[in-house]
């Protein structure tokens, strides 16, 4: 039995089926085609003993073998119907739940992935779906062949009458060939199916590794619609593939069918000649018939609605979850910004870890403001909270006057370019990567977007050019080239306000070279955010805030630091080995 809460899992389960109500209506009309046959075989049992065996009325029996036929061939339509159309019902809810739960999933804050896996969300959306298919399609079909029901009849048949037996057996051979042709096409849907799901797993692993990405360009609608049409690709296989796997049965049944008929010719001749006895052939037949119907056992429906529900759990958990970072509903689209920031008393802590106290600073337009400090110290967070990953819990964080709380997130996203340390592209081509916060921007935008980058050059000189594909995460390309190709996206992305997350921590000295020229284009005329590891690279910024346990201990140009002689000249000490 079934708890409350499993009861309402299974409800709510259930519920994702009312859609395709229809679809599933006509697949029960088809289950009662498929019982109705059994039961009029059945009921012939009595007019055929009484008539034919006893009475020997010869002229019905010659009408036998085709309403044999006859009704097997319809019982094997109705169950085409039923097995085709429940399991079409079935996959589509599951398509629905699963998009919504990737869509819902992609929108959950930061704060979210920083506690879960991709793994176990990718497990959720695939593993646990197609886990919950089973309460939607199995449970409603659990009608299946009894193979040892058949087993036994088989055995009994060739016992009882060899030869009747083997004219039952002579049609599976010409079975063979349409066994085998569905057989192929099941086989290569299959395949492609398969291959359709590596596809979407791909979408889900980018998706949700490169969430930061995402958020930092507000393109999570884009993404939500890119897992759509791949789920969808991946749903017409799997429709395929039923259609040819619900034929195969029918298709057995009109077969073996002939054979019926042609024991039933064989057994009638036999009875009028007196070679065999009424009942003799009665137990015969009947073996032979009941030979042929379902071949499995019902199923362990409340095993099957468990798995399902236990699996149901884990999605719906994932459902549940509210997200975190919203529009106020009186939200305003924010203009092109003028490059004002502060951040105004600012306090934010993961849990109950404090990262930032009372921080307080100020951006003009075109001012570089570097961020040093030991790991710890709030400088990514900070780089987080302007993107709105986060909202503080304490102070206000202003663009241009407006809090940004007060925007909606596409338009504060739209002033906001985000040049990470973990430089992620997409298993795409060079130029769809650049382009990615402008999916339509022209070819001549994009190699402008790479000359100013320093990218134009190697990219040239790849073997398709801005068409070449970079694999996963852009594995065919150097460390240098792949952050050169993310300063190009931000350099298209043509916004106000620039962040700059340790964008050359990880890379040698040649590299780092080239890279600086880029981000000296990138930064022209832009208020610039830069967190930086290297000292070097932000000797020259407007003012750099030295930050320690989440404070702002000291505040100054590299000049007047070093002259007040504290924790940034003792870093710069640490640095340069006492060098000027």
């Amino acid at each position: 039995m079934l708890t409350n809460k499993q009861k309402n899992i299974y409800l709510r389960l259930v519920s994702y089926t009312d859609p395709y109500k229809w679809i599933i209506a006509l697949s029960m009309l088809a289950s009662m085609g498929v019982a109705a046959s059994d039961a009029v075989l059945a009921y012939l049992v009595k007019p055929f003993v009484d008539d034919l065996i006893i009475a020997g009325n010869l002229d019905l029996a010659k009408l036998v073998p085709f309403l044999v036929v006859g009704l097997a061939t319809f019982k094997g339509l109705s169950r085409y119907v039923q097995e085709y159309n429940i399991q079409t019902a079935g996959q589509h809810a599951i398509q629905d739940i699963r998009n919504e739960t990737f869509g819902h999933a992609i929108k959950l804050s930061m704060r979210f992935y920083s506690s879960s896996s991709s793994g176990s969300l990718m497990s959720r959306i695939l593993n646990d779906v197609n886990v919950m298919q089973a309460a939607l399609a199995e449970v409603l079909v659990t009608l299946l062949r009894e193979t040892l029901t058949m087993v036994a009849l088989t055995g009994y048949a060739f016992y009882a009458d060899w030869k009747m037996a083997l004219m039952a057996f002579l049609v599976i051979p010409a079975s063979v060939w349409p066994a085998a042709a569905l057989g192929k096409k099941i086989k290569k849907f299959s395949r492609r199916g398969q291959d359709a799901m590596g596809n979407l797993t791909s979408v889900l692993e980018q998706s949700f590794s490169g969430i930061k990405v995402i958020k930092a360009f507000a393109t999570e609608d884009r993404e939500e619609q890119k897992f759509v049409r791949e789920n969808s690709g991946f749903f017409n296989f799997v429709r395929k593939t039923f259609r040819y796997s619900a034929a195969s049965s029918p298709v057995m049944e009109i077969m073996t069918s002939f054979g019926v008929a042609a024991v039933l010719w064989y057994g009638l001749d036999r009875v009028a000649l007196g070679a065999m006895t009424k009942g003799e052939l009665f137990s015969i037949l009947a073996a032979i018939l009941l030979m042929y119907t379902p071949l499995k056992r019902l199923t362990k429906v409340n095993n099957t609605i468990q798995k399902a529900i236990g699996a149901a759990e884990r999605v719906f958990e994932v459902l549940d979850t509210q997200i975190e970072i919203v529009d106020n509903p009186k939200a305003i689209d924010l203009p092109r910004s003028r490059g004002y920031v502060s951040f105004e008393d600012v306090k934010f802590a993961y849990d109950e870890e404090t990262v930032l106290n009372n921080f307080t600073v100020q951006a003009s337009p075109g001012d570089v403001v570097a961020l040093v400090g030991a790991s710890g110290a709030g400088k990514s967070t900070l780089i987080g909270l302007l993107n709105r990953f986060y909202d503080p819990q304490q102070g206000r964080i202003m663009i241009d006057d407006h809090d940004i709380r007060t925007i909606s997130q596409k338009s504060l996203h739209a002033s906001l370019a985000l040049v990470d340390q973990e430089t992620f592209l997409f298993n795409d081509t060079i130029a769809n990567n650049i382009r990615y916060s402008h999916p339509d921007a022209d070819l001549s935008l994009v190699k402008n977007a790479a000359v100013q980058a320093y990218a134009d050059t190697f990219i040239n000189q790849m073997p398709d050019g801005y068409e070449t594909q970079i694999g996963d995460r852009g594995i065919r390309l150097s460390g240098g080239q792949r952050q050169r190709i993310c300063i190009a996206r931000a350099i298209l992305s043509d916004v106000p306000i620039l962040l700059l997350d340790e964008a050359t921590s990880a890379l040698d000295t040649e590299s780092e070279a080239m890279v600086q020229k880029a981000l000296g284009n990138l930064m022209e005329n832009r208020t610039t955010f830069v967190i930086a590891h290297r000292l070097s690279t932000i000797m020259h910024a407007d003012k750099i805030l030295v930050l320690d346990k989440g404070e702002v201990v000291e505040s100054g140009t590299h000049q007047e630091l070093l002259e007040y002689g504290g924790l940034y000249k003792r870093l710069c000490a640490a640095q340069f080995g006492g060098q000027d």
